[in-house]
């Protein structure tokens, strides 16, 4: 049986959750729902879920460690489930992506992103898959840490549940099909009304 491993980074805690922050955690919550997956669970560094389902044994992760030091729970979960890097994806907002956009790669630099450079520090390599969803970056200079801890306005919330469903099934297939074939059909995905800040 096939393994893998999805890891939607955010900060813990209902004060967060909407957060643009907490994206990760969002669509990761949402493919486990998807999929039927058990109640997610506390353990080490992490809120977990599991589900089997056509011949993949998936494994929902929400890290409880803050933000900027997920790589505890990407590292520490790895090696416990002995998991080669393709086998795992990291979830993760992006505020050089507007809302509306999703873009999945195989590697890459944190792009001054503080969760996504500590799983680099933590895993050693910047080469694993993951799938960054726009934020948008309409936000004064110096404004930056306060728009990713504030929730989306009503009009940018309105976008990301349409780009919802498509993030979970962009999950699903790089899960059965790998990165290749699911990076041609989703990287250029364009919702209807998506915001360009």
């Amino acid at each position: 049986m096939k393994k893998r491993a999805l890891f939607g980074l955010g900060n813990p805690g209902e004060a967060y959750y909407l957060t643009r922050h907490n994206v990760g955690y969002r669509v990761v919550e949402a493919t486990a729902k998807g999929l039927g997956a058990s109640p997610f669970i506390s353990v080490r560094y992490a809120l977990w879920s599991e589900v089997k389902n056509k011949g993949i044994h998936w494994h929902f992760f929400l890290p409880t460690t803050y933000m900027n030091l997920s790589g505890n729970a990407v590292a520490y979960w790895r090696s416990e489930l002995e998991l080669a890097l393709e086998e795992l994806l990291v979830v993760v907002d992006e505020i050089q992506l507007p809302v509306g956009r999703m873009r999945l790669t195989p590697s890459g630099s944190a792009g001054g992103h503080n969760g996504l450079a500590h799983v680099i520090e933590r895993l050693g390599t910047q080469k694993f898959p993951r799938l960054r969803i726009g934020i948008g970056n309409d936000f004064p200079k110096g404004k930056q840490v306060e728009y990713v801890l504030s929730p989306f306005t009503p009009q940018q919330e309105e976008v990301f549940q349409q780009l919802l469903p498509h993030a979970v099934n962009c999950l699903l297939k790089w899960g059965k099909e790998g990165i290749e074939r699911t990076m041609s059909e989703f990287n250029t995905l364009i919702i209807p009304n998506s915001l360009e800040k």
